[in-house]
């Protein structure tokens, strides 16, 4: 029997926003009416204040930098870690209404998330990062949740849920973290059953049709039992329209559930069980065209059907996106995913120590295809289509204790994961036509090409016919991991680190290029006579019998099944030393290597990359002032980095029919950076905070895919950015207490290189800015009812509604087309939430 899913996932939001909105009308009625029964107890006199409650703003002052987290594997405080890392907790992810890391990444500096596109995210971080696009590559920032790899790009952006915090960790993290965590990781700590009765929900309502709800119950099964269920919807209409056809674009059409069961089989004894699903369905990103549609000409007869851009691209002509329509066209146009996740942890403890065993499960399923070529105009169309399976298993041992002279963690891992891929690129004959019209005319000019076509009337026959070609891949990746890493307490202040991680990767890779795909054409030429015209003949009409973009000069040869098998051994040290001046005062050094396997590059056959390596250098200041409430931090950095695989736009061969495509490259790097963390409690129920990273990263070696040496260059990477907040608590007001929050967070202008204007990431035209610098500035008033039951708010986000150019893309430049994203606008909301 199949099921419908579409009324299954309408059944399932009704019945969040519904049960959700019953809590909410309930909980504030049950919790009126505490105060008044509690007054009547007491003969109507007011209570005297708690003593805990009364001591608690000041309280909180002195907890800066407190947070426990496991970023060495092992439960410490934020400030006695030796690593530079930002936690965000879950308090910041609801104060900045953020469904996903992207939407806060610019008030973590240094980060960098990618997500016009949410199955195919980009992350950076220290300059360091990578799409991850293919099935070949991987990106160098490693995303973990609750520890456990979140596989590649299909499932390294899902929504928040449920979260306790996330830590960013900055620099080489392979030693404990192990897979692609060369630059750095994010790891995501979900909450865990307890042993409290718990509810909660969230309803926010929003500009530009936007809806969304969370809801989650915690229940005691017994005293040994407890099961925690979580499931969030996240809808949006989006915030632009197609001027042609009315659709939205900008929108979120995403929801997800989580359930984690814990059960305490014995005394020592702990078992928890998760389960993750999502599900995303969406537009594709917008694409907004920059070809002015005044300067597309008529060509002649028989091609008087068709209209078409200037040849070659002229940027001094380009409209500025900000301002222009939008006009995409995308025949089935989406962007879908299907992630669903399972993790088993046992947890035992021994006299000496404790054993961790965690089993987890991923697989994905992804279907992006969006317009690109920037236009409704059928005889440029352009459109591209990713689609991915991915299918992995995790298995980790580890052993950890603590004698007293050291703390030791160790132990073994092993990954498998099976992918598959599929890159297509669907065009249609009139496309091709242009293509073809173009290349003749870069080089014998469009006088010569304006009188040829009067002469082939056939022509005329072989347009109005779908056109598609993929390249197929296909991977599976086998890897094994030891590792150890052990704290020697060689003083009361002095701690010495040591750690190292041992691991062999390998990778089988396959590439099949089918023919193209156009059963209509085929059908025409089976019965198109000779025309006599020897340049038809000869030359035109051989171009619409063989594959134009994935051809076996540029890819590889078609219809041939090619497979290639590599295997990689790595050891990746760490070194740290660190000495406390004071219990509140540290300061540290490192010396770390990164390591991240090396792949095949998915639309080249036979097409392989060596492993990356980082040799990171580091040292840093950790201290906290309780008497002036006050915590700063500050580190520097030196990183040298070899064969950084990146993802870059390659032109089209000179003289070919075909259009640029994306393939893997690698670059050698080295980068020195300072980073600083402030947080300061001025006066009881006043937070404020700054952060800044600066970084001067260049190419060491690199060539870009149009042949610009750029060694010796900036790499693109800001040179600086930086966030603000200020978080203030009036209490006392109705009865509750109001809390306003704003955040101001700045990205500066990118460093432009020889390479960047093809990959339309710095200035491209005079009449628009790629690559500026980028501000944000998010504000947040919520009043929060006694003992936080309940409460309500109001947010608006980008509230100085900044706009900015994300890029360029040059793929349609061959069909005398290109088109730019843009980012959102100020978007604002009403929040109601309650929990008991």
């Amino acid at each position: 029997m199949t099921m419908n899913q579409r009324p299954l996932t309408t059944a399932l939001r009704r019945l969040l926003f519904g049960g959700t909105a019953l809590l909410l009308i309930g909980v504030p009625a049950a919790f009126a009416a505490e105060p008044a029964a509690q007054d009547a107890a007491a003969g109507g006199t007011a209570a005297a204040p708690d003593k805990a409650d009364t001591a608690k703003p000041a309280t909180k002052a002195t907890q800066l930098g407190t947070v426990v987290v496991t970023a060495q594997s092992r439960s410490q405080e934020m400030q006695s870690v030796p690593i530079p890392l930002q936690i965000i907790t879950a308090k910041q992810v609801q104060t900045l209404a953020a469904t996903d890391i992207s939407k806060m990444d610019i008030f973590v500096p240094g980060l960098s998330v990618g997500a016009e596109q949410p199955t195919q995210p980009s992350y950076e971080l220290r300059g360091i990062g990578g799409s991850g696009f293919g099935a070949g590559t991987e990106s160098a920032v490693g995303v973990y949740v609750d520890g456990v790899y979140a596989a590649r790009t299909g499932g390294a952006l899902l929504a928040f849920n449920d979260i306790a915090r996330i830590e960013v960790l900055k620099g080489p993290q392979g030693t404990l973290f192990g897979r692609n965590s060369a630059g750095g990781a994010i790891s995501i700590i979900t909450n865990e059953p307890s042993d409290k009765l718990e509810a909660k929900g969230t309803i926010r309502y929003g500009n530009y049709g936007e809806r969304y709800g969370d809801a989650l119950v915690n229940i005691p099964l017994n005293k040994d039992m407890a099961l925690r269920v979580s499931v969030l919807d996240n809808q949006s209409d989006g915030w632009v329209k197609d001027a042609a056809t009315g659709k939205h674009y900008g929108g979120n059409d995403d929801w997800g559930t989580r359930a984690v069961y814990r059960w305490n089989i014995a005394p020592d004894t702990r078992v928890l069980l998760s389960w993750d699903h999502e599900q995303l369905k969406q537009a594709p990103h917008p694409a907004f065209g920059l070809i002015p549609l005044s300067s597309y000409t008529q060509l002649p007869a028989p091609l008087n059907s068709m209209t078409i851009p200037p040849y070659p691209t002229d940027p001094a002509t380009y409209l500025n996106p900000l301002h222009a329509p939008l006009y995409n066209d995308a025949v089935g146009g989406a962007e879908t995913r299907r992630f669903d996740g399972a993790t088993l942890t046992v947890d035992h403890t021994f006299g000496w120590g404790g054993f961790t065993s965690t089993t987890a499960w991923r697989n994905f399923d992804t279907f992006n295809l969006g317009d690109y070529d920037g236009t409704n105009n059928y005889s440029t169309y352009l459109d591209t289509a990713n689609i991915e399976h991915s299918n992995s298993w995790y298995q980790e041992f580890k052993l950890s204790g603590n004698t007293g002279l050291i703390d030791w963690v160790a132990g073994t891992s092993f990954y498998l994961e099976k992918s598959h891929q599929t890159s297509r690129v669907d065009v249609n004959t009139n496309s091709v036509t242009t293509l073809v019209l173009n290349n003749f005319a870069s080089q014998f000019g469009w006088p010569l090409v304006d009188s040829l076509i009067p002469t082939m009337p056939a022509l005329a026959n072989l347009l109005g016919n779908p056109w598609s070609e993929q390249v197929d891949n296909g991977q599976t990746i086998t890897s094994y991991a030891a590792f150890g890493d052990v704290i020697w307490h060689l003083s009361d202040k002095l701690n010495l680190t040591t750690g190292v991680r041992f691991t062999f990767d390998q990778k089988q890779y396959s590439w099949l290029i089918p023919p193209r795909y156009a059963p209509q054409l085929d059908a025409i030429l089976a019965t198109l006579p000779p025309s006599g015209n020897p340049i038809f003949d000869g030359l035109v009409l051989p171009a619409y019998e063989q594959n134009l973009i994935f051809t076996p000069d540029t890819a590889g040869p078609i219809g041939v099944l090619t497979q290639r098998r590599s295997s990689w051994r790595n050891v990746s040290p760490r070194v740290v030393l660190d000495y406390h001046f004071t219990q509140n005062v540290m300061a540290y050094g490192s010396v770390t290597r990164g390591y991240q396997a090396g792949g095949f590059n998915f639309q080249q056959v036979g097409g392989t990359y060596a492993p990356e390596h980082v040799t990171n250098y580091e040292g840093g200041v950790k201290t906290v002032f309780p008497d002036q409430r006050l915590l700063f931090n500050v580190t520097g950095y030196y990183y040298t980095y070899d064969n950084l695989q990146g993802l870059s736009l390659q032109p089209a061969p000179t003289g070919s029919n075909g259009v640029p495509k994306y393939v893997i490259t690698t670059s050698d790097q080295h980068a020195h950076g300072l980073e600083a963390e402030l947080q300061w409690i001025p006066l009881d129920g006043l937070q404020l905070g700054l952060n800044g990273a600066y970084i001067d990263s260049t190419y060491t070696h690199y060539v870009s895919t149009d042949g610009k040496n750029v060694s010796g260059q900036a790499t693109g990477t800001p040179l600086f950015s930086g966030a603000a907040t200020l978080s203030y608590t009036v209490p006392d007001v109705f009865n509750g207490s109001l809390v306003y929050n704003a955040a101001y967070g700045f990205r500066g202008k990118s460093r432009c290189n020889a390479g960047s204007g093809f990959q339309g990431t710095c200035q491209v035209s005079p009449n628009f800015p790629v690559g500026t610098s980028q501000q944000s500035v998010d504000m947040r008033l919520d009043w929060n009812a006694p003992g936080d039951h309940w409460g309500v708010g109001v947010f608006v986000s980008n509230l100085l509604d900044k706009r900015y150019v994300t890029g360029v893309d040059n793929t349609a430049n061959p069909l005398g087309s290109a088109y730019a994203g843009i980012t959102p606008p100020r978007t604002w909301g009403v929040e109601l939430r309650a929990k008991l």
